[in-house]
């Protein structure tokens, strides 16, 4: 590691709760690990819980029980971070990389997670149309084509909750032409971790169907 890791927030215990152990396994690995499988970048490392861990576990809440895709895993982020704090949620981690798919199965053997599958495949390949309840991604790509890639994979009335930078308002005006096509309603631009979190997470929320 060329860097020191970021000590675990005392945030994290809030957060987490009883799956706090697993979260600080998986950062842990993450740290040890990350750089050299080229899943994260080594600046990473003094701001690893802030910039990342916390950054998705704040979306847990926006999770119901159900089936829920994420697509481009990478790392686990969101994915694995996801599935930790939602243990009462089943995950699909959608990843096309074999060295990235072999990272994941890894961690879900060592963490123990239950209810995590992981399936190599291009979101657009994985012939999971219209079966999850929700699908999210972090960091994949604009909306404007991020949104055929993720909304066919929903069931009606299933549920977009997608990770974005401070960018996401001019990303659902550029989106326009997807929302339509692909019948989104009810899109909004959600901010997490207000007073919580020293870096806020946004996520673009939107209905299929």
């Amino acid at each position: 590691m060329t860097d020191t890791l970021e000590s675990e927030p005392l945030v994290a215990a809030e957060v987490f709760g009883e799956q706090l152990t697993q979260a600080r396994a998986f950062t842990t690995n993450l740290a040890t690990h990350g750089e050299e499988l080229g899943l994260i970048g080594p600046l990473e490392l003094p701001r690893l819980w802030t910039r990342h861990i916390l950054n998705c576990a704040i979306v847990a809440p926006l999770l119901r029980p159900g089936l829920v895709g994420d697509v481009g895993s990478g790392a686990g982020l969101p994915g694995l971070v996801l599935a930790i704090a939602r243990p009462d949620v089943n995950f699909v981690l959608i990843e096309p990389m074999e060295r990235r798919v072999a990272w994941l199965n890894d961690q879900v053997k060592e963490l123990g997670l239950a209810n995590v599958e992981v399936l190599r495949a291009r979101a657009e390949e994985t012939k999971r149309e219209g079966t999850f309840d929700q699908v999210t991604a972090r960091a994949v790509s604009a909306l404007r084509t991020l949104i055929p890639l993720t909304a066919p994979l929903l069931r009606s009335g299933g549920e977009l909750v997608l990770m974005k930078g401070a960018g996401a308002p001019g990303e659902i005006t550029a989106a326009e032409k997807a929302i339509r096509k692909y019948k989104l309603r009810d899109v909004e631009v959600l901010v997490l971790g207000e007073g919580i979190l020293s870096e806020e997470t946004r996520v673009i929320r939107a209905t299929v169907g």
